[in-house]
């Protein structure tokens, strides 16, 4: 068969329902219900998530500020899917039956709660539940919140989503989430050359500025 010419017009896909549809599902987001971590209740689901600062630390000062009203202003945004998403090897029942997003937000409690100079009262979250095909959505959906919201623990100070690299990968640098709040025991081991925390604290007001905040 002849191979066609070139034409990059005839490769892009565009669809305002689409566009519509992502602005529906972060307008919903962002008017669910904010609880305190760890959530209330054990739940089933997975989904997209966000975390909000509500406290005194000098560094985040301006996302308190910006809560005390209304939680608008993330600092992190993530994401909870089942087991096997990633190799579409997932049923309708394996989502609605796992414990991922609450799992997930409970995790980050944890670190919160070993982070130097983070209190895990002083955080609220909020989250969206995705089933059947609308799962497909969450990767999109966290997605279009990182742009639109440019959340601090995302955009600016990277690490605080991560996990244990475990045994044989402690070579490599501490984050920068866990040079400004040490404590969580598996990041204690990394001994790779890690950024100054005052290279990280210059990066924040730069973000700060960037963003109009």
């Amino acid at each position: 068969m002849k191979s066609n010419s070139f034409d990059r017009k005839k490769h892009i896909y565009r669809s305002e329902v689409f566009v519509e549809l992502v602005k529906d599902a972060v307008r919903f987001f962002n008017g669910t219900p904010v609880h305190s971590l760890p959530t209330p209740e054990v739940f089933l689901g997975v989904g997209v998530y966000a975390l909000y600062y509500t406290g005194k630390n000098p560094l985040y000062l301006k996302y308190a500020a910006l809560n005390r009203l209304a939680y608008n202003y993330p600092i992190y945004v993530g994401k909870a899917v089942p087991k096997g998403w990633r190799q579409s090897r997932i049923s309708d029942s394996s989502a609605t039956q796992s414990r991922e997003l609450h799992n997930r937000i409970k995790e980050h409690g944890r670190s919160i709660t070993v982070g130097a100079g983070l209190l895990l009262e002083e955080f609220m979250c909020r989250f969206v539940i995705f089933e059947d095909e609308a799962s497909d959505m969450i990767g999109t959906i966290e997605a279009a919140l990182i742009k639109l919201n440019q959340p601090l623990w995302n955009v600016a100070v990277d690490g605080f989503g991560n996990h244990d690299p475990g045994k044989g990968r402690y070579g490599q640098a501490k984050s920068d989430w866990d040079v400004l709040h040490p404590g969580r025991p598996w990041a204690e081991r990394c001994k790779g050359a890690h950024k100054d925390d005052r290279v990280i604290v210059t990066n924040i007001e730069t973000h700060f500025n960037r963003i109009g905040v």
